[in-house]
């Protein structure tokens, strides 16, 4: 040693340690040891990367809106994701799997830890994964984030947020849904806020929700109330939409489980075929987020 031991208070045991520069014998297996944590961490960094870039730089290609949800995937491409959300209702999923089976394309599924949990559930969502449709979150107790009206603040904790997702994955984990090939996540009743979106994106999820104008998310709507609509209001409004703007990379959502005060007639994924060979004339292609793995 060059200079005095400082800590000799320390190193009265079988190892020991002396900062200095010259003793070699003591402080190269910790330099040894710094050096493989730091060969660690950055591979962990660059798997990290993967996870944010997306691949492929897709990332630079996503649209998000205000809050930092991706409402939109790729706008200069004519791909359309077809997206549906499913809590405790879901009376429209054997339609919807029939549509997509005899139109040959595939969708995106959003489950809530309810649905998922639903004995009656179970038999649809297996048959909607083995055709390869993409599966996903949608919150495990379909709690709501953020207060109406007042976006900028939260309902729930951070902490809370968390472990709903958690809970929400080991459901999905039930069905064979890891949590790598589940990392697009859509808000429990499609609302949130960039605290939320930022909470999501720290614990491995990317927020997405439908694209702003598609008007079809009003499907829920029953007659009762003010605001209702009927299934051809929706589809002249969807239609008129990509007349104006283009679905190129748009995201649609389409409620699958309807309350029984909704007509049948006028429920939306009863006329899915129908909204899918009209695009499909327009030269779209569907795809589901599996495509984006």
């Amino acid at each position: 040693m060059r200079e005095p031991d400082q800590t000799p208070d320390l190193n009265k045991g079988a190892a020991v340690y002396h900062n200095d520069i010259g003793d070699y014998a003591t402080n190269e297996p910790t330099m040894d040891g710094t050096a493989g944590l730091t060969y660690y961490f950055a591979s962990l960094e660059q798997e990290g990367n993967k996870q944010k870039n997306l691949g492929s730089g897709l990332d630079a290609k996503l649209v998000r809106d205000s809050e930092g949800a991706i409402v939109r995937i790729d706008s200069t491409a004519k791909n359309i994701y077809l997206i549906f959300s499913a809590d405790s209702m879901f009376n429209g999923g054997e339609k919807i799997v029939e549509t997509l089976k005899k139109e040959r394309i595939r969708a995106s599924f959003f489950f809530t830890g309810n649905s998922l949990r639903m004995p009656e559930h179970k038999e649809i969502i297996e048959k909607i994964i083995s055709m390869g449709n993409y599966v996903s979150g949608h919150s495990d107790k379909h709690v709501l984030y953020a207060p109406w009206g007042k976006r900028d603040s939260l309902i729930v904790s951070r902490d809370s947020i968390v472990k709903d997702i958690r809970q929400n994955a080991a459901e999905l984990a039930k069905f064979g849904i890891a949590q790598k090939d589940s990392r697009w996540f859509l808000s429990p009743y499609e609302y949130y806020n960039n605290e939320t979106v930022n909470i999501l994106e720290r614990a491995g999820y990317k927020t997405i929700n439908y694209t702003p104008g598609t008007a079809t998310p009003a499907d829920y709507t029953i007659p009762s109330m003010k605001e209702y609509k009927t299934a051809q209001y929706l589809i002249d409004k969807l239609f008129s939409y990509e007349k104006k703007n283009t679905l190129n990379g748009a995201i649609i959502l389409i409620h699958p489980g309807i309350e029984a005060t909704r007509p049948e007639g006028q429920r939306l994924y009863n006329r899915l075929r129908e909204i899918v060979d009209y695009l499909k004339g327009k030269g779209y292609s569907f795809k589901s987020f599996k495509d984006l793995q």
